[in-house]
């Protein structure tokens, strides 16, 4: 496998790191290096499977769609057109890497991690489940709230070709067209420890571009069916948010921690209740069973609004600037500011 000079430098930065770390934080990233390495070598290019007569029929369809969602990308949104998402790796797990997300006991804030590059972000990745799983095991000890949850896909803002995987490469059209606008997004402007700003853009590029996409290439059935996914992404959305929200003020009051606690428990049951009368309501839709996997927490929710909360400004940023080349320099132009600035102006827009 040979790699770019980029991800030589990125490699030779995780390994100054690796000097540097305690034993706990050398086994982090040993695992890190070691799950990205195997990652990539397990990658081969898309024309490799295409040719290959084992590849499975169905397979083939998708990598196809893929192929030309990417070309979608660079010709109609100007996406980076390097070698992301041109190769495939089918993988044995279900998900790429697993997410440890932390919050104390009675506060929705999560807890950071910093890492070279990327900065400070609100999860720590791990390749392993049951490492995952004994970290969070560490976290709970400690007194926190803690969520570990399954990511289908994640950027390395370019720093590698990341590929297509085994993962989310069945998903329908329009959700794997998403998902690949909103990791390529990373790579057009990602600010180092302001996870809301990156989240937040990556998530208006995919959902503009997920519409443009399915106007060209989409039929009636498969934009009945985003539809119907988007609005019940936003029903629950708006179930989580109402939680966060009336969780916040009990964490604010002057309650006693006695008095936290029960409402703690009585608001989680409740956020229970509703996702079941909403499930009812969708016809029993199970796609997001899998969030209440794991007994509910404040970790659960500590990171909805890192996705979230700017997607609006960035809609009236995009709405005003008109070209996807002209919004992206906008966000780039707010990207140097420093994070207050930013994030006033990105508050000023929304309210716009």
């Amino acid at each position: 496998m040979k790699l770019s000079r980029r991800a030589r430098n990125g490699l030779m930065a995780g390994t100054a790191a690796l000097l540097l770390a305690s034993c706990s934080s050398l086994n982090y990233y040993r695992q890190a290096a070691q799950g990205q390495l195997t990652l990539l070598s397990d990658a081969r290019s898309i024309d490799d499977w295409l040719n290959d007569n084992a590849t499975d029929a169905k397979l083939r369809v998708r990598l196809a769609t893929a192929r030309q969602i990417r070309t979608f990308a660079v010709k109609e949104l100007g996406l980076p057109d390097n070698n992301s998402y041109k190769n495939y790796a089918a993988l044995t797990r279900p998900f790429v890497l697993w997410n440890v997300v932390a919050a104390p006991e009675l506060s929705l804030k999560p807890i950071q991690w910093c890492f070279p590059v990327a900065g400070c972000v609100t999860y720590r990745g791990y390749y392993s489940k049951e490492d995952a799983t004994e970290y969070a095991r560490v976290l709970r000890e400690e007194g926190n709230d803690v969520s570990v949850g399954g990511v289908p896909a994640y950027s390395t803002l370019g720093w590698f070709n990341d590929p297509l995987i085994s993962t989310f490469i069945h998903y329908p059209d329009a959700e794997l067209a998403r998902l690949i606008f909103h990791e390529l997004s990373h790579q057009v402007v990602y600010v180092a420890g302001d996870s809301q700003f990156n989240e937040s853009f990556a998530s208006a590029v995919e959902e503009a571009g997920v519409e443009r996409w399915l106007s060209g290439y989409g039929n009636e059935t498969m934009r009945e069916n985003y539809l119907k996914i988007s609005a019940r992404k936003k029903q629950f959305l708006s179930l989580l948010l109402g939680c966060r929200d009336a969780l916040e003020k009990a964490y604010a009051s002057k309650f006693s921690v006695a008095e936290k606690r029960a409402a703690k428990a009585r608001l989680f049951q409740k956020l229970q209740d509703d996702y079941q009368l909403l499930k009812a309501s969708w016809g029993g839709y199970a796609g997001y069973d899998r969030f209440f996997a794991e007994p509910l927490s404040n970790a659960h929710l500590a990171s909805i609004a890192t996705y979230n909360d700017f997607i609006p400004a960035f809609r009236a940023l995009l709405a005003r600037e008109k070209t996807f080349p002209r919004f992206y320099a906008a966000a780039r132009a707010l990207a140097e500011l420093d994070r207050d600035e930013r994030h006033r102006r990105l508050k000023a827009l929304a309210g716009a």
